[in-house]
């Protein structure tokens, strides 16, 4: 209804802009004739001119008038134009220019028409333009914000924009044009020559140091980051100095957005904790990933997970000829089956349902769809609960991922690609040395069959199920206390995305037996993180929101490792991607292991962990040196 009523708004607007346009084409024209003439309006052949003139002005504001019409010129917000709906008006001018100039070579043959053309053509584009820089001019000013009720320079939310480029500049105009996100102020950038300049009135008064007493002097009720280039540690720094303030804090939704119509909604975003990662972000080759997913049937276990469902999105989008899904939790495969549907209607998707215990079913799977790539990211993974539920982890991991590694290898399986964890190395829990035991069977799996099998090994999640940031998040939303178990306990963090593209990469650089490893930059405080994210809430940590230390948990040790010193590194095309070199191991003596553990787990055996011990001498359930 909405629309429907603001139409006879839009159309009249439109209509005087077109009377407007018509107007300043043939002012133009005859100004320019006037200039040809230089003024000599008393000369025997002004008349000649000037009848020759008003006899084809109809038909020339016409044609410069349907070509404003047929390049969308009356559909720009002039409010947000930039340079490219600059480019746009002056190609507009230029072809109904050729067309006077090539009919009055054909037809008219007017003596002063040609040159008389070429200075109309430029007055329009001036004129033209300038009437809708005055009008973008004028609904800046206070005066038009007044006769237009925008009420965006409220006193009370007065913004701070850190960024004096063309980032900041739009992120300037977003706030004059939307009230929800409060009144540019001040602005801040590094740039000296910036200084105590101004953009669109807003005076830039200091660097990024500086934003803390801008912050208190100006009274800065939000502060919007407006620098897209700001990555890694320097970004993280900024965020540091913009939350000390105790102001909300947003970044640009979408960089992208930058220059073109500005969004009346959802140009800014909330910070997450991705945006604080203290290291680049990873960058990886897509066209290489795309290259070996298309048209290929994938199948990924574990598909409903935080890191089977982007993996899902991922692979989604390389076109494959079928996804297979394959999760035991039915809500979380049914959320990304509902997802997928939408988002890729076009992709031929299949969600099944089943264990990757039971090999009868595993078996029908494979015969049935014959994937020819497989992503195992099934698995239990939280720390705690597998220490108090030994024999599941063996269960579900080892002999889960040993049961599909079989029935991969018997149908013909191209690539089978494990998701593996930094805590498989020099493992003090039971998850840990499981998902070691995992890449012990693939690589034990590729020298037995065709099948080529990989393991990809990187840090914690940030976001997935089960993550340390959900958690933080709830208790600071209950009032804390915010519960951290050691003042200096680290960990390696990526994004979901990140981890997701690596274990795509690792796919396609896959020859068989290799650990891929990321190189994950420095390891995260946690104590900091929940810092952070306490300051990021609107909270002082131990003043408004306490943070208790709990102690370590059984197994969990203070740093994580990435690779094992037996393993070694070599490198790949992507730097940041390295490769452990097998672990020379004997397969029968390993097999024969495997038997006497899964006897052990039917029997949920006490002795469970010794028995992992014996296959993983870096396991040290009992003796956490670490710690």
């Amino acid at each position: 209804m909405k629309d429907k009523k603001n139409t006879p708004q839009v159309l009249a607007r439109r209509a005087l802009l077109v009377l407007l346009d018509a107007a300043i084409v043939a002012f133009s024209f005859y100004f320019a004739l006037l200039l040809r003439a230089d003024g000599a309006v008393e000369a025997a052949w002004w008349p000649h001119n000037r009848e020759l003139l008003y006899e084809n002005l109809p038909w020339i504001v016409a044609v410069y008038i349907a070509s404003f019409l047929f390049s969308g010129l009356y559909s720009v917000l002039w409010k947000y134009a930039g340079e490219r709906d600059l480019m746009r008006l002056a190609g507009t001018v230029a072809v109904p220019t050729v067309v006077v100039y090539c009919v009055n070579r054909l037809c008219i043959h007017g003596v002063l028409f040609n040159s008389a053309n070429c200075m109309a053509a430029v007055l329009i584009f001036l004129l033209v333009g300038g009437s809708r820089l005055a009008w973008r001019l004028f609904l800046n000013h206070p005066l038009g914000e007044r006769l237009r009720g925008n009420t965006s320079k409220d006193p009370n939310r007065p913004v701070m924009i850190v960024g004096a480029g063309e980032a900041g500049a739009w992120a300037i105009n977003v706030c004059k044009s939307n009230k929800e996100y409060g009144h540019a102020v001040v602005a801040v950038d590094d740039d000296p020559t910036k200084l105590n300049q101004t953009i669109h009135g807003v005076p830039v008064k200091g660097t990024l140091e500086d934003i803390p007493d801008l912050c208190k002097r100006y009274g800065i009720h939000s502060i919007i980051i407006a620098i897209p280039t700001l990555k890694g540690s320097k970004l993280n720094h900024v965020i540091d100095l913009c939350v000390s303030t105790h102001c909300a804090v947003q970044l640009l939704s979408d960089p992208q957005l930058v220059g073109s119509g500005t969004p009346q909604q959802g140009a800014f975003r909330e910070l997450n904790p991705a945006d604080f990662l203290s290291r680049e972000e990873v960058t990886l080759d897509t066209d290489q990933i795309s290259g070996y997913l298309t048209g290929k049937t994938v199948l990924v276990t574990g598909g409903g997970g935080s890191i089977g469902s982007e993996l899902c999105r991922q692979i989604a989008k390389s076109k494959p000829e079928q996804l297979i899904i394959f999760d035991i939790y039915e809500n979380n495969a049914y959320d990304i089956q509902m997802e997928l549907r939408h988002t890729h209607p076009e992709l031929n998707l299949e969600v099944l349902i089943g264990s990757v215990r039971d090999m009868g079913r595993l078996d029908d799977v494979m015969a049935k769809y014959r994937p020819e790539l497989v992503f195992h990211a099934a698995a239990h993974k939280h720390v705690p609960l597998m220490e108090d539920s030994p024999n599941e982890a063996i269960k579900n991991n080892v002999f889960g991922t040993y049961k599909m590694a079989r029935s991969a290898a018997r149908h013909g399986v191209k690539r089978f690609v494990l998701i593996s964890t930094d805590k498989a190395v020099n493992p003090t829990n039971i998850m840990g040395a499981s998902k070691r035991l995992c890449e012990m069977v693939v690589q034990m799996m590729n020298r037995r069959s065709e099948t080529e099998f990989v393991a990809v090994r990187f840090g914690n999640v940030l976001g997935s199920n089960g993550s340390v940031v959900p958690l933080f998040e709830q208790q600071i939303a209950h009032g804390g206390p915010v519960t951290v178990t050691h003042p200096e306990i680290t960990r390696f963090f990526m994004t979901i995305p990140e981890a997701v593209s690596l274990v795509l990469q690792a796919g396609y650089y896959a020859r068989g037996g290799e650990i891929f490893v990321l190189d994950m930059g420095q390891p995260v405080k946690i104590d900091g993180m929940a810092r952070q994210l306490i300051r990021l809430s609107g909270y002082e940590p131990d003043v408004d929101i306490p943070i208790i230390y709990t102690g370590l948990r059984p197994g969990e040790k203070l740093y994580e490792e990435l690779l094992m010193d037996e393993e070694g590194l070599r490198e790949t095309a992507n730097q940041l991607i390295h490769i452990g070199y097998p672990i020379n191991m004997d397969d029968e003596a390993f097999c024969r292991q495997l038997a006497v553990l899964e006897r052990a787990c039917q029997s949920n055996s006490p002795d469970i962990r010794q028995y992992v011990a014996d296959m993983v001498p870096t396991y040290h359930p009992k003796t956490d040196q670490r710690a």
